[in-house]
């Protein structure tokens, strides 16, 4: 039995959904530069952020607990505890959250990139849409060898928050109950909501997601999200038409049930890679009725803070990505007209064809063995204490095997050029 926090006409959660987005835009804006939030801001956000996150201390749930009682009875009674959902995801999304913090106050020790100003007539504007953001400049050959990989390290990181932050939102939008508001707003068949080419492509015989996505028009943010409201629509209607045990219900359909099922799967395959593919775009259609219309308190502060953490993960990566392609173009000034797609790059399908799932990128954080955040100082210090601990053990190993040889033998084998070049490799080039 669970206790929630529940409200037909969401009048009771409302303003705790909307004070999470109102303290994010408060403290963090939109992240012009990679640079350490200022303490102030970042204790007024810690602050103000255990005020609705407080509220899922109270959304319990019953277990059963075994107690003894004063004559050494054994027996069973009912405990309450969080609910599983929040105790699992909380603690998760403070992590990731405390996470982007510490990676933004890594950059107050580098000094190899700065950003041009607004009257620095120097330098060229973006020529991007973000045409407000400062561009930032390297030195004329390009960054250190060092400070690049340490980019790449910090990237990485921001990257697995991204990943876990995206995971954790997608499940809690999947348990939202659907509203039979948006129900009743689609048609009546698959056709007819993704248009007869759509619906040719994904019902052919044949079938290749990739190949499709080059078919399509992917060209801005409002066609892919038109394509991903499509797709939604239509595995809404296959999955009631699976549903629908009469015949003549409505929605009801002609096409077998093995066949829906194929095209269901397609559809989300589609879904699937356009999420992982551009994770900066709006939430469709289905996913603000869903929030809209939810009533569940503790899934409205889930989804609100880890979008929130998506919403600031995806931002941290596209500076990061500004400096490095701002590196780029200083050691090969052709590269400066190549179109960059850094997410894309960074958020393939995985091998198994599923979204990563909340709880798995959560335990790969926890399971890290290198620090997840580092100054550009604690970063070079790190890569020596590397080499040094990874020559010692070549050393010790060495040793051993020379102990371990019988005495007066002499052995003729030869290194081959491939053993000397992986023994020879440097600490850095391994992580």
């Amino acid at each position: 039995m669970t206790f929630i926090l529940y409200s037909h006409n969401n009048t009771f959660f409302v303003p705790i959904f909307f004070s999470l987005l109102m303290y994010a835009a408060s403290a963090f804006g939109e992240q012009k530069r990679l640079e350490p939030m200022p303490a102030e801001r970042k204790a007024k956000w810690r602050r103000e952020i255990d005020w609705p996150l407080s509220v899922t201390d109270h959304i319990v749930e019953f277990v059963p607990s075994k107690q003894k009682s004063k004559d050494g009875t054994s027996m069973e009674v009912m405990v309450t505890k969080q609910r599983t959902d929040l105790q699992m995801n909380i603690p998760a999304l403070r992590k990731l959250d405390a996470m982007l913090l510490d990676c933004l106050d890594n950059f107050k020790d580098q000094n190899e990139f700065s950003y041009s100003s607004k009257d620095d007539e120097s330098q060229e504007g973006r020529k991007d849409d973000k045409w407000w953001i400062p561009t930032p400049k390297v030195p004329p050959n390009g960054l250190s060898d060092v400070t690049r990989k340490w980019l790449q390290f910090q990237k990485d990181s921001v990257n697995q928050v991204l990943k876990a932050a995206m995971a954790i939102n997608a499940q809690v939008l999947s348990e939202m109950e659907i509203p039979e508001s948006y129900i009743d707003s689609l048609p009546k068949n698959g056709r007819a909501s993704l248009g007869d080419a759509i619906y040719k492509s994904i019902t052919d015989e044949y079938f290749d997601p990739d190949y499709f996505l080059t078919t399509m028009d992917l060209s801005s943010e409002h066609k892919i999200l038109d394509l991903k409201n499509k797709l939604e629509a239509s595995v809404i209607i296959w999955r009631r038409k699976m549903t629908a045990k009469d015949g003549k219900s409505a929605w009801g359909s002609a096409v077998s049930l093995e066949k829906r099922e194929i095209f269901e799967e397609r559809a989300e395959t589609i879904l699937l890679i356009l999420k992982q593919r551009f994770p900066g775009i709006p939430q469709s259609s289905l996913d603000i009725s869903k929030i809209q219309y939810n009533g569940d308190v503790g899934q409205a502060i889930l989804e609100s803070y880890s979008r929130i953490l998506e919403s600031r993960a995806h931002t941290v990566m596209s500076r990061i990505e500004d400096v490095l392609q701002a590196d780029a173009t200083a050691q090969n000034p052709s590269s400066a007209e190549v179109k960059r797609f850094p997410l894309r790059d960074s958020l393939r399908v995985c091998p198994s064809g599923r979204f990563p799932n909340a709880k798995e990128e959560v335990e790969k954080l926890n399971s890290v063995e290198n620090p997840t955040s580092m100054t550009l100082l604690d970063f070079m210090g790190w890569t020596v204490e590397q080499g040094e601990n990874d020559a010692k053990k070549d050393l010790k190993e060495d040793i051993d095997i020379d102990a371990k040889k019988p005495p007066n033998i002499v052995t003729n084998k030869k290194s081959s050029y491939l053993e000397n070049l992986v023994g020879s490799r440097s600490p850095t080039a391994r992580h």
